[in-house]
């Protein structure tokens, strides 16, 4: 039992050893890990390295669900404004990469596209505060790549945000 013991406490802590031999176990190295270019001034990153061997998932645009599906077409009452369609949007990604095995905290880059809200402006501060609870807080303070793209409109005219996103673990 012994012997079965340490090897097992020995691959928990990402190191590989044989039993019974002397010899030293071998650390993981930086180049065996995510590396996260941080831009300690922003709440995204500079850039992710992903080194060979990792799995990735990659999402289609995930857009928000219905809020009210008897709500008037063109008002807010059926997928909400801005932040909860940000809001919803991540829910989506979270749900989607979840089947695979993947958190948001393996997230490494998102491409955000906003479209006008009703007055015919760009509420990016509604998408900021959505993101900020999601990436870059306590629960999960990982950053991630990210580009945010203003756009004339999405497919569905009521629709304010679509969200691609990949995961890397």
């Amino acid at each position: 039992m012994r012997k079965l013991i340490l090897p097992l406490i020995l691959l928990l802590i990402g190191c590989t050893a044989e039993v019974g031999n002397q010899q030293s176990p071998v650390r993981p190295t930086e180049e065996d890990f995510i590396v996260r270019y941080d831009r300690p001034d922003a709440s995204i990153l500079r850039g992710v390295y992903i080194p060979a061997g990792k799995e990735y998932f990659y999402t289609s645009g995930l857009v928000a669900p219905v809020k009210d599906p008897d709500a008037a077409a063109g008002t807010y009452l059926r997928y909400g404004d801005t932040y909860e369609q940000s809001i919803g949007t991540l829910e989506r990604i979270k749900e989607t990469i979840g089947e695979a095995g993947f958190s948001m905290s393996d997230v490494i880059f998102l491409r955000v596209y906003l479209a006008p809200d009703k007055e015919g402006k760009i509420d990016w501060d509604a998408w900021f505060k959505a993101y900020g609870e999601y990436f870059n807080y306590e629960g999960n303070p990982n950053k991630v790549a990210r580009s945010t793209l203003a756009v004339y409109a999405l497919a569905n005219p009521d629709l304010l945000i679509e969200i691609e996103a990949v995961a890397a673990k």
